[in-house]
């Protein structure tokens, strides 16, 4: 018999977790809610969130090497309401089943881990997953005119370089415009524990070609 596959742990979505749900709690809590979870690594957030959201189906992605450890919390969670987690790669379209299909697409720690074109194609990819009058929330760390936040960002970004020159701290006005170019208005910016924010992207209802 296969083993059961050991969970992976994050020690900062243990950290984040609860402030992250107190920011989304206006958003989950009015009637039924779809949501995506792009790039659901752990699952930590998916089953946390999901649980305390009881009204909304989470459904978690990711890269098919993240999807036994997901799979294992989803597993011991023993939660109806989150959904097994999806193959998802932001270099690739987006699955035809998932387009227009989502009030929420929610993503965490994810734009400065991937390179810009591939941060570009997940705002692309969440655009098209949203219903018209859907939403996008991100959380993570972002530069400010150009600048780091705390030294803290500085060391991670210096981190996350010598992995992958590609990688790295965005700029919140790049985010914002480039959401903007993609149909999504920012609507809303929470500054969050250890110089994070959350923030929430209206999509616009507008002509948009699908990913490629």
């Amino acid at each position: 018999m296969k083993p059961p596959t050991r969970k992976p742990f994050s020690e900062a979505c243990e950290r984040n977790r609860l402030p992250i749900a107190e920011v989304l709690s206006p958003t989950l809590t009015v009637g039924r809610k779809n949501v995506l979870e792009i790039g659901s690594g752990t699952g930590q957030h998916a089953v946390f969130l999901a649980r305390r959201f009881p009204e909304c189906f989470w459904q978690t992605s990711d890269l098919p090497q993240h999807h036994p450890g997901i799979a294992a919390w989803l597993s011991d969670s023993g939660l109806s309401n989150i959904g097994e987690p999806v193959a998802m790669d932001v270099r690739e379209p987006i699955p035809g089943n998932l387009v227009g299909r989502y009030d929420v697409v929610f993503t965490a720690n994810t734009l400065h881990f991937m390179a810009v074109s591939a941060g570009l194609s997940l705002l692309d990819m969440a655009w098209a997953a949203l219903k018209d009058g859907g939403c996008l929330w991100v959380y993570g760390p972002f530069n400010r005119n150009g600048d780091f936040t705390s030294e803290g960002n500085a060391r991670l970004d210096a981190w996350l370089k010598l992995g992958d020159p590609e990688r790295g701290i965005r700029d919140l006005q790049w985010l914002k415009d480039n959401a903007a170019r993609t149909g999504l208005e920012l609507v809303q910016e929470r500054n969050m524990p250890a110089n994070n924010l959350m923030l929430q992207f209206s999509k616009r209802d507008i002509a948009h070609p699908q990913p490629v």
